[in-house]
């Protein structure tokens, strides 16, 4: 027997599997799904990217760095990859180098807020590792590629080397001590076992004895105190105060808008989202009217219930878009779990308009899975609720149509007189047609063939009145 095929392995999925892997902090599992997607799509930028990102988690800087290269080889104004050129640079110690991309990446992308971050970064790390930044001279050169920083910049150490003086020597020894608020902030919760070694120093006695093991007690003192100003000194340059205070005036600025939010412009934008989300099931792009509701349904959940009119009837409403593209797609569990979840808001709410729309939908899925007693439990509860006569007329023949597949048609037949009534008084023949077909086909099946026949003939006047070709070859 030959072997079934097995599951078809698009670039697609293998970028968008990698891409969820490493959001779950799996790497190296997420450079195996980047691996083979770049041999079935060799030089894609944006997967070379994500896999840079990886490499650069796992400290793998030189490999961070080839991909991010590669992306920008055909083209130098990619500015994803001069971020990520950038960041990978900057995790090297070559602040300088990463400061020009920072710099390049600016220009092109003003409105990223990121670049400006990396450039008050990688000046202000600049600044702590050779005190002054004109001592240092780069040129932005349109090819510029990355060469280590040891060869780079081998003269210029040089020459910093040959102006430290004796003088300059002995300051460097005597270092004074760190602004005792920025370290506190620096270092946090490390700063008070800093504070005791220091304190510890201070006791010769102490100082001079030594362990068990024969170390000196000074030795251990200054070495816990040179760790912790070396990770003082590090978390300096890899997220200085400067960048930090960037960051929280960015995030002020942005909840500073979300608290001016107009209701009123809220309310217009939702609206007409929600149109192009119905606009867009219409025209059959379900996966695109699904997507757009998520999104729409993910906002509006992080936001206030004074920013939003009627926040909770929206998203019960956008639970029962979700779901009816959902049920367009053929997800039919799906489906049910959103129009479920639509029914619960409505309940909790208190919104009969939007409970009865609801069970209405839930019915559907379940007539549409076979489950025809719970979708018939499910349109029973929504009875009360309707007040049209064109939507009882609806109602009655889809219950009638459940109980004629379970095969109670008698049952079937009191559904279709009682929706064929109601068609009849609002003069609607096309509800007229369909429940006529029912009643006709529930004497069917109860033998009543005499009367059967005669509602078929019925029934084909209407179909001829509407008119519905396929309907009328069904009834003939």
């Amino acid at each position: 027997a030959s072997e079934e095929p097995g599951p078809v392995v698009t670039f697609g999925s293998l970028l968008s599997e990698g891409t969820a892997l490493a959001r779950r902090r799996q790497y190296h599992k997420a450079l195996g799904c980047f691996n083979d997607a770049l041999k079935l799509r060799a030089g894609d930028k944006q997967c070379l990217i994500t896999r840079s990102k990886c490499f650069l988690k796992l400290g793998d800087t030189a490999n961070s760095l080839k991909d991010a290269e590669a992306s920008l080889q055909n083209d130098n104004t990619f500015y994803e990859g001069l971020y990520q050129k950038a960041e990978t640079l900057y995790t090297m110690g070559d602040f300088e180098f990463a400061l020009v991309f920072y710099h390049r990446g600016r220009r092109l992308r003003p409105d990223l807020h990121k670049f400006q971050l990396g450039i008050n970064k990688a000046e202000e790390a600049i600044i702590n590792c050779i005190g002054n930044p004109a001592s240092v001279k780069l040129e932005n050169k349109e090819e510029l590629c990355f060469v280590s920083r040891q060869a780079e910049s081998r003269k210029t150490n040089q020459k910093l080397q040959n102006k430290l003086t004796k003088d300059q020597k002995l300051t460097r020894k005597q270092e004074p001590v760190k602004n005792p608020k920025i370290e506190r902030q620096l270092l946090g919760e490390l700063y008070a076992d800093k504070a005791y070694l220091e304190k510890l120093l201070k006791d010769e006695d102490l100082m001079q004895s030594c362990t068990r093991q024969g170390v000196r007690v000074a030795e251990l003192v200054l070495g816990g105190i040179s760790y912790l100003s070396q990770r003082r000194d590090f978390w300096q340059q890899h997220q200085p105060l400067y960048a930090r205070l960037f960051e929280r005036r960015l995030r002020q600025r942005s909840r500073n808008r979300a608290r001016r939010r107009d209701p009123a412009a809220a309310g217009r934008a939702i609206a007409k989202s929600v149109e192009d989300i119905h606009m867009l099931l219409a025209r059959g792009s379900p996966e695109e009217s699904c997507r757009k509701a998520e999104r729409l349904l993910k906002k509006i959940q992080g936001w206030a219930e004074d920013e939003v009119p009627n926040k909770n009837e929206l998203i019960g409403n956008l639970h029962s878009c979700i779901g009816n593209a959902q049920l367009e797609m053929g997800q039919l569990e799906a489906a049910l779990r959103s129009h479920k979840l639509d029914l619960d808001c409505a309940r909790q709410n208190a919104l009969p308009g939007a409970e009865s729309r609801a069970l209405d939908n839930v019915g559907r899925v379940h007539a549409w899975s076979g489950r025809f007693r719970p979708a018939i439990d499910a349109w029973k509860q929504r009875i009360p609720m309707v007040k049209s006569g064109l939507e009882k007329a609806r109602l009655f023949h889809e219950i009638g149509r459940c109980y004629l597949e379970l095969g109670e048609a008698a049952t079937a037949q009191v559904c279709g007189q009682t929706s064929l009534e109601s068609a009849n008084e609002e003069g609607d023949v096309e509800g007229q047609l369909q429940a006529t077909v029912l009643v006709a086909q529930t004497q069917v099946k109860l033998k009543d063939y005499r009367s059967a026949i005669m509602n078929f003939e019925r029934a084909l006047e209407k179909a001829k009145l509407v008119p519905d070709q396929a309907a009328q070859r069904s009834i003939i």
